[in-house]
């Protein structure tokens, strides 16, 4: 083992890397480029490196051939469908800026492997180079055209001329900077795709601000029109009352009493769900799309003192209770969060969808069993617990449970059910993305706490721990009374 080897032996990690470097550098003595070539690429690279936009990147692609060796050159690029090559830019006159697409010269098209024409060297432009391709051999197997093979793909082609000035060596060096073309082409192209997906999400976010959050507000004023018309159509039904007393023997009256009170009922229920529903829906809406989580890239949580049953489990269970009726599913109240519920700091409109998300699984997933007294159960639980020494520093944590009756998961299953797009098994004809859990994970992790799952005798419990804040911390918190 040579003492190069035996660095890299130490350094594990590092080993893999090491390796690449080791057959990169072989690859450089075989290439042997001269002085002129390895000046070349460094200029390229630099320039690359110099220049920010896309048309200049173009033109420094056929500059630097133009000024190293006085030959001319051309780009061309597939259009989005894959098919077509276009004529970006060449060495006579530029960056081409025709509205139409330049007529490409007969002899050019797209091919997966370098080619000759009568005047010029044509190669392919990958994003990578295909890992079959070796630095000498270009009979291997390649891509088809336009395709792609593992993570290459040929994003267009690139002519070097005339035919007659080049050499062997020199073919073989363009092949290379094509490669390097390709590369940092690709790579370009990312970067503008994500400028452009950022800017799209943050105008995005404003629309959604503008045209919806803000709008969505006007309900409330709707609802409270609603409410006053609902109270007028009481104080009518007080006179229809007296009325009715009046003339007691009409009995015309009296059934439509009965019906207008029946009306009335019905007009305020309807009240009662759409002010729930509306509520909840708000409190989503400004959760998930607030500006901060967009300009940040992530989740920004808003921290307030929080009465976890109160605030958020029982709103959340009234949105799923009709879900969990119509399935034969009821909920086991626990006494101990009633008789003994302080507040912990958590953002509200986040933990909300937490249960929400946990109460739309049970609703799904939950199945009849017998229990251990012989009879059948089925059903959901919650309920919390304080966990001693939570995070190893003596501090205290809470554990929320929410428990609901059913097969319990198999130990695979339990060890990845809060990975992304993870589900249970047999669950083909249950809607659901598998998202929801890894959600739950993400939103928890996020406020310092952790997820898990515990299967038991009856059923499957879920559960999150949230450490315990101090009092101090109550005070540091932004925006709380």
């Amino acid at each position: 083992m040579t003492q190069r080897d035996q660095l890299t032996s130490k350094r594990p990690d590092l080993a893999d890397i090491c390796r690449r470097v080791r057959e990169k550098s072989a690859s450089y003595s075989r290439y042997h480029f001269s002085e002129q070539y390895n000046d070349f690429l460094k200029a390229f690279f630099d320039l690359a490196q110099e220049y920010d936009s896309l048309e200049n990147y173009y033109r420094i692609c056929v500059a630097v051939p133009l000024e190293f060796t006085g030959l001319e050159s051309r780009l061309y690029l597939c259009d989005d469908s894959g098919n077509r090559l276009d004529l970006v830019c060449d060495s006579f006159t530029g960056v081409r800026r025709q509205p139409e697409p330049v007529t490409v010269p007969g002899p050019i098209h797209l091919s997966a492997e370098p080619y000759e024409t009568e005047s010029s060297y044509v190669i392919p432009i990958y994003s990578k180079p295909p890992v079959s391709r070796s630095d000498t051999d270009f009979t291997a197997p390649r891509p088809a055209q336009g395709g792609a093979m593992g993570e290459s793909r040929i994003h267009g082609m690139y002519e070097i001329m005339p035919l007659d000035r080049l050499t062997a060596d020199d073919k073989f060096f363009f092949v290379k900077y094509a490669n390097r073309i390709g590369y940092n082409l690709h790579n370009r192209m990312i970067a503008l795709q994500n400028i452009d997906h950022l800017k799209f999400i943050n105008n995005l976010v404003m629309d959604i601000e503008h045209n919806i959050i803000v709008p969505n507000m006007y309900f409330k004023h709707l609802f409270n029109q609603l409410k006053r018309k609902i109270v007028e159509m009481e104080n009518l039904q007080k006179r229809m009352e007296r009325m009715a007393r009046e003339d007691s023997e009409n009995s015309n009256h009296l059934q439509c009493l009965k019906c207008y009170r029946a009306l009335r009922e019905d007009l305020f229920g309807y009240h009662r769900e759409l002010v729930k529903h509306h509520a909840n829906v708000s409190l989503f809406l400004e959760s998930l799309f607030r500006r901060e989580h967009f300009v940040r890239g992530h989740l920004v949580l808003r921290p307030k003192k929080c009465f976890v049953e109160k605030e958020v489990i029982i709103p959340q269970l009234e949105n799923y209770r009709s879900r969990l009726e119509a399935a034969g599913i009821t909920v086991e109240r626990p006494r101990n969060m009633i008789d003994e519920e302080f507040p912990i700091l958590v953002d509200v409109g986040l933990l909300a969808q937490v249960y929400a998300n946990l109460f739309s699984n049970a609703a799904k997933y939950t199945r009849e069993i017998i229990d251990h007294s012989g009879r059948p159960r089925k059903s959901i639980a919650y309920g919390r617990e304080i966990v001693e020494n939570y995070s190893g520093d003596g501090k205290r944590g809470i554990k929320f449970n929410v428990f609901s009756t059913g097969p319990p998961l198999s130990p695979e299953e339990a060890e990845s059910i809060f990975d992304e797009g993870v589900r249970g098994r047999d669950v083909e004809k249950i809607p659901g993305t598998g998202h929801g859990l890894s959600f739950i994970k993400h939103v928890i992790e996020m406020h310092g706490g952790s997820v898990g799952y515990e299967s038991t005798e009856e059923g499957n419990n879920f559960y999150f721990i949230l450490p315990l804040p101090d009092v101090t911390d109550y005070d540091a918190a932004p925006g709380l009374p």
